[in-house]
């Protein structure tokens, strides 16, 4: 995709998802994953793969690096999750029957969905080493060339990441909120505190992210190690005496349970589902630490713990009916409460904090893809270019999230509005690895029908369930995704009709060219740069500029950036050059959609500037009017108008040193 965020000069075509263009600029469909040594050197900055250890031993430690970012979403829902089941509001009577039939639905539910779909099978469809429902659209697309399902993939792709933002708020909001109450069961006068206390959490979180995760991240490992094996520890101390729980393992008993309860055991899945919402983490994470170290850290630890934590306070609840309230603390001793507490808190800030990573690099694949405005995008880390922080979304999710804990006050409350929108996205995950299992892998159709089917059937199961909450607070999530929904597909069709509006009236290269010879303009010492998406047709800024001023530098350099869809681009990829007539050269510059461009280094790595202190970069901008047969409603004309004006300047996005820049206005009716 050419020059995908919108940074152009004076009226380039400014994106190639367009109905005369393929909607990326790609290579051929990648048929097999890099070695994980790949996506383990990425991520702890050890260079090319190869490079990395690939002993067990490092494998191992890497494992315990992904607790805290991987599982910490996953890892938390013990929290809140079996609570809902018996106390929320869809809550059924405490039951040996109906505790059994819970139990091996949250079992089944893990097995199949977990361990079975995301950590055997959607892993395998890493993008460069990255995963993410995006990297999976990418993926996919670039599999389905010249297919008339690339419109429907892209689609899912972009729904399924715009209701991640919304998951993006509910999660920090529901975690910290559900840790913090223990301080009720520990003392009940310190209710009032829960609120308070909260809410000051989740803005200090927010408030360091400007700082970079590099520091605290060698924590989140080691703490969350401390809380899985605490977890299972606390399952344990309650099992003792009935392991009559254990029998839940048997998929009779959920059967019997859905089959008894009906309609009122149907609507309580939507509270089960809540044991799997952190599954969509485990593939948006596996650019961070590869394939082995997520598999190994979550059948080694991470499964057997919340099972036994699950069971435990399946095992509780038999025994004690009256500690539905919050199963999870009643679990512990009275003297260890608070220190369990502590723990808590610390595990959820650490779950908050993979989310809020999460929602930083989705953004940045959203925009290096196309899909939405350039923003700023700080890199918090010298060695781990996956660090970054990201102002505008980070103050965004503060809002939303401190509000969320004012508006429901509750995790119970909270819970309500959990759920739908990972569902959504989950469902569509499953059908762009199927896309791209069948046609980018080549699986026979009926295994790949088969699998989608075993996982489809659950995943459409608990989405209609979680129906029941759209009128509890389902909504914010729903509300989020569709106004993203709107922003994200807005901003990709407005920059698909000015590439139209371009192309009309484009000059082509060839005729400037014979221009030149009858109108020979004065030449001026020095380069200058001129960014374009289309390789044959001249930059509406040089013509503007040359029929202006009648002047051309004596070096013009044509620069035309694209995204990939890959996550990244090899060194040895990086570029083409072509030398040109009258002093001209073109250079395409290639980049992956989690790669920033650098535009001077490009350029200089290139051998087109020694530096760019003599270099002038000439940029377009746009003052977008509505037509009198606009190609959109207009209010997404409005919308995209005010998109473009809150754009990160082109020269922040590129690199680009502000001196050395001179904007071109123009005028474009949408």
């Amino acid at each position: 995709m050419s020059d995908p965020v919108g940074a152009r000069s004076g009226g380039d075509p400014p994106s190639k998802f367009s109905p005369q263009k393929p909607a990326l600029s790609i290579g051929p469909p990648p048929t097999a994953r890099p070695p994980d040594s790949m996506a383990l050197s990425r991520a702890f900055g050890h260079g090319e793969p190869g490079h990395a250890p690939k002993s067990a031993g490092y494998v191992a430690k890497l494992a315990i690096a992904a607790l805290g970012v991987v599982f910490g979403d996953i890892g938390t829902s013990p929290l809140y999750s079996m609570r809902e089941c018996f106390h929320g509001t869809h809550g059924i009577p405490i039951t040996h029957a109906s505790v059994l039939g819970i139990l091996s639905l949250i079992f089944w539910s893990l097995v199949l969905i977990v361990a079975v779909k995301y950590v055997f099978y959607v892993l395998r469809a890493d993008n460069k080493g990255e995963g993410g429902i995006l990297s999976l659209m990418a993926l996919a697309v670039s599999a389905l060339r010249g297919s008339r399902l690339r419109a429907f993939v892209l689609a899912c792709g972009v729904f399924g990441a715009a209701l991640l933002y919304g998951d993006g708020a509910i999660t920090p909001a529901i975690s910290v909120l559900s840790a913090v109450e223990g301080l009720e069961i520990a003392t009940p006068a310190l209710k009032d505190v829960v609120i308070p206390l909260t809410i000051a959490i989740l803005v200090g979180l927010f408030f360091i992210q400007k700082r970079g995760t590099a520091m605290v991240g060698a924590v989140f490992g080691p703490i969350t190690l401390v809380w899985f094996f605490v977890i299972a520890a606390l399952g344990i101390y309650r099992l003792n005496g009935h392991l009559v729980v254990l029998g839940a393992v048997n998929p009779a008993y959920a059967v019997h349970f859905l089959l008894e309860h009906g309609r009122e055991g149907f609507t309580v899945l939507g509270a089960v589902f809540l044991v799997v919402t952190g599954g969509e983490a485990l593939y948006a994470d596996l650019g961070h630490f590869g394939r082995r170290p997520i598999q190994l850290a979550w059948f080694t630890l991470v499964f057997p713990a919340l099972l036994l934590n699950y069971f435990g306070q399946g095992a509780l609840l038999l025994a004690r009916p009256e500690d539905v309230e919050n199963p999870f603390f009643r679990m512990a001793p009275s003297w260890a409460l608070y220190p369990l507490v502590a723990l808590s808190t610390a595990a959820t800030v650490i779950a908050s904090q993979a989310l809020i990573t999460g929602v930083y690099s989705l953004t940045r694949q959203a925009t290096m893809l196309g899909f939405m405005p350039r923003v700023e995008v700080r890199h918090t880390s010298a060695d781990e270019r996956g660090q970054i922080y990201v102002p505008t979304m980070n103050w965004l999710l503060m809002l939303a999230t401190v509000s969320l804990v004012l508006g429901f006050k509750s995790s119970s409350e909270l819970a309500a509005a959990y759920g739908i929108a990972v569902t959504l996205t989950m469902v569509m995950t499953t059908v762009l690895a199927a896309i791209y299992a069948r046609r980018g892998w080549g699986w026979k159709l009926h295994w790949v029908v088969l699998l989608s089917v075993v996982f489809l059937v659950p995943e459409t199961v608990f989405l209609i369930a979680n129906l029941a909450k759209i009128t509890h607070g389902g909504w914010f999530p729903l509300a989020v995704g569709v106004v993203l929904f709107s922003v994200m597909t807005t901003w990709r069709t407005g920059r698909a009709i000015l590439s139209r509006r371009f192309q009309e009236d484009l000059l082509p290269l060839t005729d400037f060219f014979d221009l030149l010879r009858v109108e020979i303009p004065a030449r001026v010492p020095g380069t200058a740069v001129f960014m374009t998406s289309i390789k044959d047709g001249t930059p509406p800024a040089l013509l503007r500029n040359f029929m202006h001023n009648r002047v051309l530098h004596q070096h013009i350099v044509l620069l035309t950036v694209q995204t990939q869809e890959t996550a990244r681009v090899a060194e040895s990829e990086r570029f083409d050059v072509e030398h040109l007539d009258h002093g001209f050269s073109r250079i395409t510059g290639r980049y992956g959609f989690m790669e920033q461009p650098d535009a001077p280094l490009l350029l200089e790595r290139a051998g087109l500037v020694s530096s760019v202190e003599h270099t002038t970069f000439f940029l377009g901008r746009e003052n977008l009017i509505s037509s009198a047969h606009p190609g959109m409603a207009r209010w997404r004309i409005r919308l995209f108008a005010a998109l473009t004006r809150n754009a990160q300047p082109a020269n922040k996005f590129f690199n680009i040193p502000p001196d050395r820049v001179m904007e071109i206005g123009a005028q474009i009716e949408l």
